[in-house]
C-alpha cells in the first residue's frame, strides 16, 4: 500500500448562502481544491463525492455525474462516485479516496463535499434528517435528531458523566474559534450564560446547543506521498482512516453515553498511526449537538470519560489549551452542510498542519484528527493527519 498525501484543499464559506446553487458551491470548493494543488483537470483520475440528500433538499440525484460535468472533467470521462452516510457522509467520501489511492487504483483524486440545506422549510429539513435515524422505531413515533442527543445528555448528566453547564461550554469553544474563521456561519463569540438561557428545544438541550441548517461546500486532492511535492511544498501525510458502525437505533445499545463506534475506530486509527491519544495537537470533531462533543472527546480518548466536560470548561480544548478542539468552529458554529462536513474538518486540519489557518492557528500543530458521525453514532470515520 503507498502512502498518501492532501496536496490541495478549498472551502466556501458556509451559511444560508441564497445566491449559490448546490452545484455552484460543488464547483467553488473544487476548483479551489484543485489550484491550491497547482493542477490541471486534465490530471484528476478520479472523483469521490459525499453528499446525504441532494434528491430531497434540491431534487438533485446523480451528483457524482453532475459535479464532474460542470467542473470540466466530465469532458475527460473521469469515475466519480457519490458517498453517502447522513453526517458522516464526506469523512467516508475522503476514507474511500485514501484507499484508492494506497492501492494503486488511481493516482490523483478529488475528494468533495456539498449540500444545500436552506432551500426547503424547517419541517422538511427535520424530516430529511430524521431519516438518517431508525425509522420504524425512531422517527415514526417523533424522536428527531434533537430528541435523541437530548436523551443521551440526560443519561450522561444523570450518571455524573458531564453536568449542564458542561455540555453548554463545548458551544462556547466551538464559537469562540468559530470567531476566527472567515467561511463560518456564525462569527461570534458567546457566554456560558447564552447557551443556558437559549429557548428549549428538546430538554435538557437549547437553540445553542445545536448546529444549524447550513449550505456549503468543500474539498481535497490526494495523491501519492511520493509525488506529492511535485504539486505543493507543503503536503500533509494521512495517516490513518478507519471506519465503524453500530446499531441505528439508540435503544439497542447498552450503553448511550458513548459511541462505541467512535471508539473502536480511534483505536484502530492511533495503531495504524502508530501514536497515542496524547500525541494529537488539534482535532475537529462531530458536535451536531453539544453532548455530541462530549463524547467525542472521551471517546476518542483525548480526554478521560467523565473528565472531558470538565476539561473544555477549563479551556483545555481551546487554542492554547491540551488539545485544541474545533478550531474551525466546528459544525456548531461553523455551520453543518452535512455532506460537506467531513471534508471541511480534513481542510481544517490540513491548513493547521500546514502552518496557514492564520488567526486561529495552533502552534507547533504536528498530529491532527477528524471525527465524522452518522445517525447518532451509527456510523463514525476517524482521520488522522501528519504534518510533512
Amino acid at each position: 500500500m503507498r502512502d498518501v498525501a492532501i496536496i490541495g484543499v478549498g472551502v466556501t464559506k458556509f451559511g444560508e448562502l441564497w445566491d449559490a446553487s448546490f452545484r455552484d458551491l460543488g464547483i467553488e470548493a473544487g476548483l479551489k481544491a484543485i489550484n491550491d494543488a497547482n493542477l490541471t483537470g486534465s490530471e484528476v483520475d478520479g472523483m469521490f463525492i459525499g453528499n446525504m440528500s441532494s434528491g430531497r433538499f434540491v431534487d438533485q440525484l446523480h451528483i457524482g455525474a453532475l459535479i464532474a460535468d460542470y467542473t470540466g472533467m466530465a469532458s475527460h470521462n473521469i469515475p466519480a462516485t457519490r458517498v453517502e452516510s447522513a453526517g458522516a457522509s464526506g469523512g467516508i467520501a475522503f476514507r474511500q479516496a485514501v484507499m484508492a489511492v494506497a492501492s494503486g487504483m488511481h493516482d490523483i483524486v478529488v475528494v468533495g463535499g456539498a449540500e444545500k440545506m436552506t432551500d426547503v422549510s424547517d419541517e422538511a429539513t427535520n424530516s430529511i434528517l430524521s431519516s438518517a435515524t431508525d425509522q420504524q422505531w425512531e422517527a415514526t413515533i417523533g424522536a428527531t435528531f434533537a430528541s435523541l442527543n437530548a436523551m443521551i445528555a440526560r443519561r450522561c448528566m444523570h450518571e455524573g458523566i458531564a453536568t449542564r453547564e458542561e455540555i453548554a461550554s463545548v458551544a462556547v469553544n466551538s464559537h469562540a474559534h468559530g470567531a476566527l474563521n472567515p467561511n463560518a456561519q456564525f462569527r461570534k463569540a458567546i457566554t456560558l450564560d447564552t447557551v443556558l438561557k437559549a429557548s428549549p428545544v428538546a430538554d435538557p438541550l437549547g437553540m445553542f446547543d445545536c448546529a444549524p441548517i447550513s449550505d456549503g461546500a468543500a474539498a481535497v486532492v490526494l495523491c501519492p506521498l511520493e509525488s506529492a511535492r511535485k504539486y505543493n511544498e507543503n503536503p500533509v501525510k494521512v495517516l490513518a482512516s478507519t471506519q465503524a458502525s453500530d446499531t441505528l437505533a439508540l435503544f439497542q445499545r447498552k450503553d448511550i453515553t458513548t459511541f462505541a463506534a467512535t471508539a473502536s475506530a480511534a483505536r484502530r486509527a492511533y495503531a495504524a498511526a502508530r501514536i497515542e491519544a496524547k500525541d494529537i495537537s488539534v482535532a475537529e470533531v462531530h458536535d451536531h449537538f453539544t453532548i455530541e462533543g462530549i463524547l467525542a472527546l472521551q471517546d476518542l480518548g483525548l480526554f478521560k470519560k467523565g473528565k472531558a466536560g470538565k476539561a473544555v470548561m477549563d479551556g483545555q480544548a481551546a487554542i492554547g489549551g491540551k488539545v485544541a478542539v474545533n478550531t474551525s468552529g466546528g459544525l456548531k458554529a461553523c455551520g453543518h452542510p452535512i455532506g460537506a462536513t467531513g471534508v471541511a474538518q480534513i481542510v481544517e486540519i490540513a491548513r493547521q498542519l500546514r502552518g496557514d489557518a492564520d488567526k486561529r492557528q495552533v502552534s507547533n500543530a504536528r498530529y491532527g484528527l477528524t471525527q465524522s458521525v452518522g445517525g447518532t453514532g451509527s456510523t463514525v470515520v476517524v482521520n488522522i493527519m501528519e504534518a510533512v
